[in-house]
């Protein structure tokens, strides 16, 4: 059977059909792209919705929040070169003398410390706004939590043969005086 020898009918028929699959592809395409984009668009709603809702639960907490969407450049030595990056905190706030950065989350996974995405963001935005602590602010439970990270908190304060050190050194060098008065 050539191609000559298909009836007229069949071949408008079957270009019929091959329009329709493209036309039914291109629905299909066009509603997975609308649908992706509502999904950003309400994510991102529900995200801004929990940081007004978290500034309100960070007064009710003792916080005084000192700055909204605070950028900080942070350098990173990879081999002999180094990386500037910018990182964006929901806030910085301050209590009882201290300063903390806060990080506001939403959803089911990611204002839980177990998620290692947010986890690793907690650690970097500690070293990088040098800040005495970090906050994460669980919008949509209206609970704030405090997160310390030990190992980092034990490199930052001197070990206690440290002080014991200063101490002796300190003592000693009173004795030296105390002798030298009295010698005189």
């Amino acid at each position: 059977m050539s191609f000559a020898s298909i009836p007229p009918e069949a071949l408008a028929l079957v270009a019929a059909l091959a329009l329709a699959v493209a036309f039914v592809q291109a629905l299909f395409l066009a509603g997975r792209r609308w649908a992706r984009r509502r999904r950003m668009a309400i994510r991102m709603e529900r995200a801004q919705d929990g940081e007004e809702r978290a500034a309100r639960l960070l007064e009710e907490h003792g916080f005084v929040v000192s700055g909204a969407q605070a950028v900080v450049e942070h350098a990173v030595r990879i081999d002999d070169r180094v990386v500037v990056v910018a990182l964006r905190a929901d806030y910085l706030a301050e209590k009882n003398g201290a300063r903390y950065v806060v990080e506001v989350k939403t959803g089911a996974l990611a204002p839980k410390i177990e998620t290692s995405a947010t986890r690793r963001q907690m650690l970097e935005y500690r070293i990088a706004f040098d800040v005495d602590g970090v906050v994460l602010v669980d919008a949509e439970s209206g609970r704030v939590h405090q997160v310390t990270f030990p190992a980092l908190e034990r490199l930052a304060r001197p070990t206690s043969s440290g002080w014991r050190f200063v101490a002796v050194a300190i003592a000693a060098a009173a004795a030296v005086v105390v002798l030298a008065f009295f010698r005189n």
